[in-house]
């Protein structure tokens, strides 16, 4: 914690020629608690100091006066190792933990997170849950260190891909409406185009045709615009409330955005940062290694950078952000390098601002689920076969449960299977989904978590009264210590991932908190102790509830009291 690098700092200050903070950020945790809970090294001083590190580090050892807060203060070598007193950490990590004082606000930015952003030619698919994921967790991450963030995703719901479906359905839709979710009605129409487009290419070009009706605002084509893009909205609702996504502060559309985002391209033009092309597309030369850009094409329309220049300005505009977050897969790297550089080459005040959270792809077992078109799995399959799978085991634990409750927590687990598998690793990572492995109760998944926090709930209401008093110093068993000692880091695991935008910290703390209380369940009973060691044994249950109930809702995962 905090309190205890404060205390390191207040002893080591006297005797380096360092200030509070080089002190405090050359601190290290050892590998392993032989060496101590932290560890200061002293290689940097030699210059400074004319010794070697293992005499800095063991004349200041000899120097530095007894605390209450370390039980040993020893040299290694080059290294000056501090051993927290086990009564110590537990009192103050336990008490500030029962305080809820157990998070540090310390940034106060102004923060835009932009995403699932989809297209609306299709549903969304297992990869916008990746994206969901990761864009809500974040969110939640900065605003618990006291950031105030905007929440704001963009349709893309123009262009040459959203007029594939519209021509497929002009042409083979025969006028019928949705009989299946909306959204996926839409997207076979973009399927049957793509099949229909092999046996006569010219539909591609009727489809680029469509477009440029489109932004002349044809008036049949703007109504099958607007008829097919509210069907595809209609389904994106009902798979974000199934996903349990927050609600978007705001919401842009590519249709409102892209002629402005040409008049940008123009402007560009007249300050000759921009070039026109012979054939009358508008192009921006970047250099080795982005190359050049085309901006718009040769008949006018606009391409995604277009809206995403002026996109960018319409945000700032709007939030007047500190930091724009954009959560986009990796395979718009090169995109969001060229807009960034497109930026600062128009001098816009944000430019620098701006930061693309890239992340893996997702992918499925061969043969494990199959979409409309054997390649990419739509969401709603996703959530509706772990749902299956998480109601079959529901149903081998408590048979007796109404059909009702094995629904509501079917649906809480699944979510929790999925949110946990797709962000538990690194995000810039590819990730191979296994739905077996993912709702699984045991290991590294959602649903352990869960049921380590329905255990906890299970043990604290046999309990029914919580202990007013505490002897934090009967907590001595090693099980409890090192429970203890992770609860402790909590707060800098939050920080961490909140500077990094590494989500993955979280559930990665999570589930080692879980291995640290499942250790201390099965060698420290609570409700049997006798009196003064089962206060003492509950309150930790309880601080662990709520450090493990805060990790799993900066994931958006529902914590359950039975499972």
């Amino acid at each position: 914690m905090d309190i205890f690098k404060k205390e390191i700092v207040k002893q080591l200050k006297p005797f380096l020629p360092l200030n509070e903070k080089e002190i405090q950020d050359a601190l290290e945790v050892p590998p392993n608690n032989a060496l101590g809970d932290y560890a200061f090294p002293c290689f940097t001083l030699t210059k400074t100091l004319k010794k070697s590190p293992n005499l800095i580090a063991q004349e200041i050892r000899d120097k530095i006066k007894k605390s209450s807060f370390f039980s040993k203060i020893e040299n290694k070598g080059a290294y000056i190792n501090f051993f927290l007193t086990p009564s110590k950490l537990a009192e103050i990590t336990l008490k500030e933990i029962k305080k809820q004082k157990y998070v540090r606000k310390s940034q106060k930015k102004r923060i835009v997170v932009e995403f699932p952003s989809p297209n609306t030619n299709k549903p969304l698919h297992v990869g916008h849950l990746r994206n969901l994921t990761i864009g809500e967790a974040l969110s939640r991450i900065l605003e618990f260190q006291g950031n105030k963030i905007y929440r704001v995703t963009v349709n893309n719901d123009r262009g040459t891909h959203i007029c594939k479906s519209m021509l497929a359905y002009q042409k083979f839709g025969k006028n019928k409406h949705p009989n299946k979710k909306p959204d996926h009605f839409v997207g076979d129409f973009y399927v049957l185009f793509a099949q229909k487009a092999k046996e006569n290419p010219k539909l591609e070009q009727e489809a680029q045709e469509m477009l440029r009706k489109w932004e002349h605002k044809d008036l049949k084509v703007t109504q099958l615009w607007k008829k097919m893009n509210a069907w595809a909205y209609r389904g994106f609702n009902q798979t974000y409330k199934t996903f349990d996504a927050t609600p978007f502060d705001k919401a842009y559309y590519e249709s409102n955005l892209y002629t402005h985002g040409k008049e940008i391209v123009q402007e560009g033009v007249k300050k000759k940062i921009f070039q026109k092309e012979e054939d009358g597309a508008i192009s921006v030369d970047l250099g080795e290694p982005l190359g050049k850009k085309i901006l718009t094409r040769k008949d006018g329309t606009s391409l995604y950078i277009t809206q995403d220049l002026y996109l960018a300005s319409l945000k700032y505009k709007d939030f007047r952000y500190d930091q724009s977050i954009y959560v986009v897969a990796n395979e718009q790297d090169y995109h969001f390098q060229v807009l960034f550089k497109i930026l600062k080459l128009l001098k816009n005040p944000f430019a620098e601002s701006c930061y693309h959270l890239s992340y893996g792809m997702v992918h499925l077992p061969e043969g494990r689920m199959k979409s409309r078109e054997g390649k990419v799995v739509d969401a709603d399959e996703v959530i509706s076969e772990l749902m299956k799978m998480a109601k079959n085991e529901i149903k081998k634990r408590d048979a007796s449960l109404s059909s009702k409750e094995i629904e509501k927590r079917a649906h809480s687990i699944a979510l929790a299977a999925i949110k946990y598998y797709l962000i538990k690793s690194d995000i810039q990572k590819d990730l191979l989904f296994n739905p077996e492995e993912a709702v699984s109760f045991e290991g590294d998944t959602g649903p352990y978590l869960q049921y380590t926090y329905a255990r906890t709930s299970s043990i604290l209401r046999k309990a029914k009264k919580l202990p007013e008093k505490t002897d934090f110093s009967l907590l001595q068993k090693q099980e409890e210590i090192n429970l203890i000692q992770h609860l402790s880091k909590f707060p800098e695991i939050v920080e961490e991932a909140s500077i990094k935008l590494k989500p993955n910290l979280i559930a990665n703390y999570a589930f080692t908190l879980s291995q640290f209380f499942n250790e201390f369940y099965h060698s420290c009973p609570v409700l049997t102790a006798e009196t003064g060691l089962k206060n003492a044994r509950i309150s930790l249950l309880k601080a662990f509830q709520h450090v493990l109930k805060n990790s799993l809702t900066l994931l958006n995962i529902t914590p359950l009291e039975k499972m």
